[in-house]
């Protein structure tokens, strides 16, 4: 059984994280740390495990890391994590840096830990079944998608997350639509960018192979424009990624059983590992550039 060490106290790791860790049959949730003591007490309380004060004795504690933090926050930290031989369970997105990501791809190479960035979607099984099936087809020549949230209303879980009113949907949730993108077209080689009104952000994507995609982004959207959609277009018509409600804590345990199988087989190669995650943060950080400056950005 896989020792874990969960950092961060927020929404995400309480109903995401902390729940997974403290269920999974592989893991035991051995310790809390949080940039508020009490909230980290508060948590470690729920789970009958003790609370860290200090973010190394945590990583010294234990086999593996998930981290629940700001991605600046969770760069850092996962650097560390890596370097004292922790595998690593990761949110996305890695981090707001090609930088600070490379940085954490560097260390898990070095040391030659596991990992998996949690790209939520990619682990619930009819999305994950069904971009394996749609890669296989082939010949798609595009997308469309959208993601037009609004966290920032009372009661929201998220209206108070400061890096997400500064970086915006882009870098929240960009990383989700690019999980089930790059899939079925490819990896990323091309960005142009464009803002809008409400913190909106219009991507124009080229893919290996000639596929294009169109992306709108926001977190900000008025509640009665809300609305999340992928659909692939190609010589087989269209295919739409599925909708429907999910668990975060099912698709937390499934990673964690990929990042288990990972651990006990010797593999280091995963489909959403930290290079993985290293490749999106390159895309968003192109987006930010392209619209900048007004141009397009190769990769």
């Amino acid at each position: 059984m896989l020792r874990f060490g969960l950092f961060g106290t927020g929404h995400w790791a309480t109903v995401a994280h902390g729940a997974a860790l403290a269920t999974h049959p592989g893991a035991r949730l051995a310790g809390v740390w949080g940039r508020d003591p009490a909230k980290a007490e508060a948590l470690a309380r729920r789970h009958d495990v003790p609370a860290f004060a200090d973010v190394d004795a945590l990583i010294d504690a234990v086999d593996a890391v998930a981290v629940a933090l700001p991605p600046d926050v969770q760069a850092e930290i996962a650097v560390r994590a890596a370097r004292a031989g922790r595998h690593l369970l990761l949110d996305k997105p890695l981090a707001l840096t090609v930088a600070d990501a490379d940085a954490v791809v560097a260390a898990a190479r070095e040391a030659g830990v596991a990992s998996i960035v949690f790209f939520t979607r990619r682990f619930l099984p009819p999305i994950a079944g069904f971009l394996a099936a749609t890669a296989a087809t082939g010949g798609w020549h595009g997308a469309q998608a959208s993601m037009l949230a609004s966290i920032y209303q009372p009661g929201n879980p998220y209206e108070g997350s400061g890096w997400r009113r500064s970086h915006g949907g882009l870098w929240d949730v960009g990383p989700h639509v690019l999980s089930m993108l790059v899939p079925v077209l490819g990896p990323v080689r091309q960005v142009a960018a464009m803002n809008a009104p409400r913190q909106t952000t219009h991507l124009l994507l080229a893919h290996d192979g000639g596929a294009a995609s169109t992306v709108s982004l926001t977190l900000d959207s008025p509640p009665a424009a809300t609305f999340s959609d992928v659909v692939f277009h190609g010589e087989q018509g269209r295919a739409a990624v599925p909708q429907g409600r999910w668990d975060p804590t099912e698709a937390l345990g499934l990673a964690l059983d990929q990042l288990l199988e990972q651990v006990h087989t010797g593999s280091r190669d995963h489909e959403c590992d930290v290079r993985f995650g290293r490749d999106v943060v390159a895309v968003l950080a192109a987006a930010e550039t392209a619209m900048a400056q007004g141009r397009t950005v190769t990769l």
